[in-house]
């Protein structure tokens, strides 16, 4: 009889704190306000990672595709998705709606007889709509069965999408903007402009034929490590640390071009911060102190790099930190996170289609300070 009267006081508490919630969200609608209650709920319950989703399937295929993006994708494989998102009356837009906080309190000390001068944090309602990504493809059931299994048309098409995926992903989340592209969501290019986390670089040229010794390597680190000391860490991960493969709290990155990466490699070796290991996939993961270096490559077609360089030789520099707190992802409640349908020849038609899908899924900045961006390095 006890228990169950904690549990009835229980529920009649969180009942309140979700209607208080409810109420400090004005001008939203109750889709809106229910999927920011369900995200904060979602730090008790934990996020989902692409290497808990891969547990979770139901079949060879997904799970081989999931490995597949997580083997080959660093930043995809330390992304945690907040799976709480679900669907408005009529099956609606899928919408995530966050507060980002933009300025954080103030604590001071204060005299006797004195009050404290109040200093409030400040945050942004914002919101993101959440889109499948993915690609289809279709083959010729007379080309589908020729040659080996690893390397016949349908494999092949598998994995030049899979490829196609990771890389779009990569693209969507520096550059996205849904003013040009309603369809994806909006990148750290777009939410950095303006912040305090928006450097542009005082000791610029990076360039091999500039910095010959190591006192210069010494002051563009200098630079880099005043940037990156303005970032804070997630102090949640994912949320539900102790689960197998679960995000834990301080996953930080540096996201750049091949020049950009390549460069900072190098400055890192000056001064002895540069560590090159294997984690458990077999990925080679390079470091500048406990910031992993991660290459976004060139963008699908291969005509340019995800992170632009401009004509004069500049380009820029990304410092993320991944969590609940900071920056993660949001996915629907409920729903697998990657699905995978193989063309079916079982039946009558001689071209039959395949597809992957991710999401629908977002990525969200919780925190303008768990993220920044270092502009105009020189690096060309």
């Amino acid at each position: 009889m006890f228990l169950l009267i904690v549990f009835a006081l229980a529920a009649v508490a969180a009942g309140v704190n979700l209607l208080r919630h409810m109420e400090r969200s004005p001008g939203l609608t109750l889709r809106e306000r229910l999927s920011s209650v369900l995200g904060q709920l979602r730090y008790d319950l934990g996020a989902v990672t692409l290497a808990q989703a891969q547990v979770n399937v139901s079949n060879d295929v997904d799970y081989n595709v999931i490995d597949n993006l997580r083997r080959y994708s660093w930043l995809l494989d330390h992304i945690a998705f907040d799976d709480t998102v679900t669907p408005g009356t009529g099956g609606g837009t899928l919408t995530y709606g966050y507060t980002r906080l933009t300025t954080a309190a103030a604590a001071a000390f204060r005299g006797y007889n004195e009050e404290f001068v109040p200093a409030q944090a400040t945050r942004t309602r914002y919101t993101a709509d959440l889109k499948p990504l993915g690609g289809a493809f279709t083959v010729d059931r007379v080309l589908a069965d020729l040659g080996q299994a690893a390397t016949n048309e349908v494999t092949f098409q598998m994995q030049q999408l899979l490829t196609s995926v990771r890389t779009r992903f990569g693209r969507e989340l520096i550059l996205g903007d849904t003013a040009v592209d309603a369809k994806g969501f909006d990148g750290l290019s777009k939410a950095l402009t303006g912040t305090v986390t928006e450097v542009t670089s005082v000791s610029s040229d990076w360039r091999p034929a500039t910095v010959i010794t190591q006192a210069l390597a010494n002051t563009r680190l200098d630079e880099v490590d005043d940037f990156l000391s303005k970032l804070v860490p997630s102090h949640v991960g994912g949320g539900d640390q102790g689960a197998p493969g679960a995000l834990p709290p301080g996953v930080k990155a540096i996201l750049g071009n091949t020049k950009s990466i390549t460069r900072m490699r190098a400055l890192a070796r000056w001064a002895a911060m540069y560590t090159s290991t294997k984690d458990d996939l077999g990925r080679q993961i390079d470091s500048y102190g406990d910031w992993v270096l991660i290459d976004l490559g060139d963008r699908e077609d291969g005509a340019s790099p995800i992170i632009p360089i401009s004509g004069s030789g500049t380009t820029d520099l990304y410092a993320v930190t991944f969590g609940l707190d900071c920056l993660h992802g949001a996915s629907v409640a409920g729903h697998q996170l990657v699905r995978t349908w193989m063309p079916d020849f079982s039946v009558a038609g001689a071209v039959k289609s395949g597809e992957i899908e991710m999401g629908p899924v977002a990525m969200v900045l919780k925190n303008t300070k768990a993220c920044g961006v270092l502009r105009a390095v020189q690096v060309q």
